[in-house]
């Protein structure tokens, strides 16, 4: 007999197996031997005194729990029509599974490089402020999320099954914790492993996979959509799902080119804030050092400031803060964790809403606001790969710092003025927000924090449309857009999803 129950616990008994048992069985009123236990969610409540774990459990009495069948075994090699996918993004790579198991074959197109060969030039960008435009941060297999710390949050239930991705991730090697925790996160130390395992998945069920492969062109005939160029070849399909990412911009000047629609998209622009985490764990938790049992603590923060929405933005605790420009000449910042979420800093993204008004002054072509972002993003670099930063406390006294506390940034900080790259609007939205999160966390406004320019690529600035049940582009109805970089998806798991959606409306347009 199944019985759900929920517990709230030290976090050093939530981490004991055995005495969540006893706990189960005591409450159900029988033998211990009696009683087997399943954790289906796992959160903190740190509201009030000492934090404590509560675990919503299914406990199993004289029974065993049902075994859940594996999703990736067994699958039969696809023989349907080819389809082509532009990027290995989990947009990418979940429409291509999803391809598979409705009998389609996947042809993976990937501008950068594997995970192994990408975290070449990911160190050649931290040690020596060297660009590569198509393996970095955000270009290359897994896309932006393999090292950007691999958090699985998502509130796009309605749009997919959320579970049914994280099962998978797990028969890809990602830990079962993700199962069940509230937050659940990977790591950018273990999720190119997942990652790799994922393109193992693929090619073993007959999907092909091709790295160093930037799409540079659309071919067509007779006025359809029947393939894509890369600089060295071309690529022929029945359908083109285009799961690019939100930072390709030559792929929306493309899409462009071609005269099909697509529209400049509202996004944030703000800066990156870090505090040393054992400030964040005294805040959130009342404790430093922290329960050992405890996760790194975290936070999220909105408002409303000056007519703006201000909110944080990829909050890593335990991470660093690293160097996601995709071109010479530009500074973007962006946030990753370890697995073990160690690192003594913890980082967010603070940002501020911005819309059409924001980039009128640069045209009324869709692309203005991608421009608007890249012009922001060359305004904040120096020549080298070093971001402009300021102490919290003088950012908000309008200063501009003489000198910078710690920081994980590898490639380094500069003092610089942050509101000569913002725009002023952002710039004063931004510094009430600011003040409104430290009124709200004691400590938070603290000269050991620091804020560093520029978040930006918080999502993408163009929307590629597209049919609202179809899911392909008005125009070309066999393009379908797919993940964040047309303006469907944000985040690991809502891109997944959006692409095992996209790939079953290609199936059933293809084999009705």
């Amino acid at each position: 007999m199944k019985s759900s129950l929920e517990l709230k616990l030290t976090p050093a008994e939530a981490a004991d197996d055995q005495l969540i048992r006893v706990r189960c069985a005591a409450r159900l009123k029988c033998p211990v031997e009696q009683v087997q236990v399943v954790v289906r969610r796992r959160s903190v409540d740190a509201r009030k005194g000492d934090p404590k774990m509560v675990l919503v459990i299914d406990a199993y009495r004289n029974e065993a729990p049902p075994a859940e069948a594996r999703l990736l075994d067994h699958v039969p090699v696809p023989n349907g029509p080819r389809v082509l996918i532009v990027g290995a993004g989990p947009a990418g790579y979940f429409a291509a599974l999803e391809l598979i198991l409705l009998g389609l074959r996947p042809v993976i197109l990937e501008r950068g490089k594997d995970t192994r060969a990408r975290r070449y030039d990911l160190r050649n960008l931290m040690q020596d402020h060297l660009v590569d435009v198509d393996s970095n941060y955000c270009f290359g297999e897994g896309g932006a999320g393999t090292y950007s710390d691999g958090k699985l949050y998502t509130r796009s239930d309605k749009r997919g099954e959320p579970m049914r991705v994280l099962r998978m991730l797990v028969e890809c090697g990602a830990r079962s914790d993700i199962l069940c925790d509230t937050h659940p996160h990977i790591g950018s130390n273990k999720l190119p492993g997942v990652v790799e395992n994922l393109r193992a998945t693929l090619l073993r069920y007959g999907a092909e996979v091709h790295f160093g492969q930037p799409v540079s062109d659309f071919l067509l005939q007779d006025g359809r959509l029947v393939g894509v160029r890369s600089p060295s070849r071309e690529f022929f399909g029945e359908a083109v799902i285009l799961a690019t990412g939100h930072s390709a911009r030559d792929i929306f000047e493309l899409v462009h080119r071609h005269g099909l629609l697509l529209e400049a998209k509202p996004f944030a622009l703000g800066v990156r804030i870090e505090h040393p985490q054992a400030l964040i764990d005294q805040i959130q938790y009342r404790q430093c050092p922290r329960d050992p049992f405890l996760p790194a603590a975290s936070y999220r923060l909105a408002t409303q400031a000056e007519g703006r929405g201000v909110y944080s933005f990829c909050m890593c605790p335990g991470g660093l803060i690293v160097p996601a420009a995709t071109a010479p000449g530009e500074i973007v910042v962006n946030g990753m964790s370890m697995s073990g979420r160690n690192s003594r800093f913890a980082n967010s993204g603070m940002v501020v809403e911005i819309g059409p008004a924001d980039w009128a002054h640069l045209g009324e072509d869709p692309l203005a606001a991608m421009r608007l972002q890249k012009q922001i993003e060359q305004a904040a670099c120096a020549g080298d790969q070093r971001a402009p930063a300021a102490r919290l406390t003088d950012y908000l006294a309008g200063k501009v710092s003489q000198d910078l506390p710690p920081s994980s940034y590898v490639p380094g900080l500069r003092c610089g003025d942050l509101d000569a790259i913002l725009p002023a609007a952002v710039a004063v939205s931004l510094r009430a927000g600011l003040e409104h999160f430290g009124s709200r966390l004691r400590g938070f406004k603290t000269e050991e924090a620091i804020v560093v320019g520029v978040e930006s690529r918080t999502s993408s600035p163009v929307r590629i449309p597209r049919h609202e049940v179809g899911l392909f582009h008005p125009q070309w109805t066999n393009l379908y857009p797919c993940g964040e970089g047309p303006g469907f998806a944000g985040g690991i798991l809502s891109a997944a999803m959006d692409g095992q959606r996209v790939a079953r409306r290609v199936a059933e347009a293809l084999v009705p």
